[in-house]
């Protein structure tokens, strides 16, 4: 549970109760694509219990899960099949179909696949952190977080949340701390980073299982490369990829986490209690590192985030960014279930 996270702050003027959030996820329960239905959206019983409640409260944090499926047409498939019909236009009345009409082709030929085509699922956990007004998707894909966010906000009246925002660019952090190898006070640097320069060449350098603390990284950063990427572990407990773009990746549970507790695979409030316990730890550490928190106000509007600006590349600027903006969610691949 949550091997990523993009992180939102949730207005202070959103208040409500459990079983109001239950009643409004009820109103748009998961169903099954139809035959000609590309895709579908909606909420499941996190517990994956059927029947069972769309919003569990374990330790007083609230999760969610928001289930999509899609139908998987491949595009050489589609394009043979319209090529078929315009072919049998052109037999059956001598002339070749023109622009408009092959538009209409590929809708025909697309409902005619549809029911014959293979489904794709995927789920994303929500967490929904009331008291500390948080919520935390668990994807690396901005596009899924801006479907996931849109559910949210058409279920919930009053509903407004923003990215997390920080005083001090993530980016521009990262790099002082691998230049001169002073991480964050609870932190520490591991073995994974990626370097990108700002110039046109876009010059790209990873390194993976590879010591941080040596000129060459110096080097590069001198030359203007920055990073996009840095492997941390907080407080021996749990280790993670920070991103540019403040999205936290593979996020993974240390032994220290586990000492002294019953191991019992599968038990939901069990993997609750231990995921939310520590990142309710972590991201203030996380936030106070990068600067602490950049917005102080969010208004009351309905609003879905876009991605955060890169950082000045140049002059390692703070972002200070404080805006919460509408958008639509891209087109990129969905995460696979948890």
């Amino acid at each position: 549970m949550f091997k990523n996270m993009i992180v939102y702050r949730i207005a202070e003027s959103w208040q409500a109760e459990l079983t109001q959030l239950e009643e409004a996820l009820a109103k748009s329960l998961f169903e099954e694509c139809g035959a000609t239905q590309e895709k579908s959206v909606g909420w499941v019983p996190p517990r994956g219990e059927e029947h069972g409640l769309l919003a569990e409260s374990v330790g007083g944090q609230w999760i969610l899960r928001l289930m999509s499926e899609s139908k998987v047409l491949p595009g050489s498939v589609l394009a043979r099949k319209v090529k078929e019909k315009a072919a049998r236009i052109e037999q059956e009345t001598g002339r070749k179909p023109g622009k408009k009409e092959s538009k209409e082709l590929k809708e025909e030929a697309k409902l005619d696949l549809l029911p014959m085509a293979f489904t794709k699922q995927g789920s994303t956990w929500v967490w929904i952190d009331p008291e500390a007004h948080l919520l935390v998707l668990d994807t690396g894909s901005q596009g899924r977080a801006d479907e996931v966010v849109t559910m949210l906000v058409d279920a919930l009246p009053g509903f407004a949340v923003a990215l997390l925002d920080t005083a001090e660019s993530p980016q521009a952090c990262m790099a002082h701390w691998l230049k001169e190898q002073e991480p964050p006070v609870g932190f520490s640097i591991d073995r994974e980073c990626e370097l990108k320069s700002a110039d046109e060449a876009k010059a790209v350098v990873r390194y993976s299982r590879h010591p941080l603390d040596i000129d060459e990284v110096r080097e590069h950063i001198e030359q203007g490369k920055l990073p996009t990427k840095l492997a941390m572990t907080w407080d021996d407990r749990v280790s993670f990829v920070l991103t540019e773009s403040l999205q936290i990746k593979k996020v993974s549970f240390l032994d220290t986490v586990f000492e002294g507790q019953k191991q019992d695979d599968g038990d939901f409030d069990a993997d609750v209690a231990i995921a939310t316990g520590e990142l309710t730890k972590l991201l203030p550490d996380l936030i106070e590192a990068l600067g602490g928190e950049g917005r102080t106000e969010l208004g009351g509007g309905t609003s879905v985030a876009t991605p955060r600006p890169d950082a000045d590349t140049k002059s390692g600027a703070v972002d200070n960014s404080r805006s919460a903006v509408t958008a639509e969610g891209d087109d990129e691949e969905e995460d696979p279930p948890f």
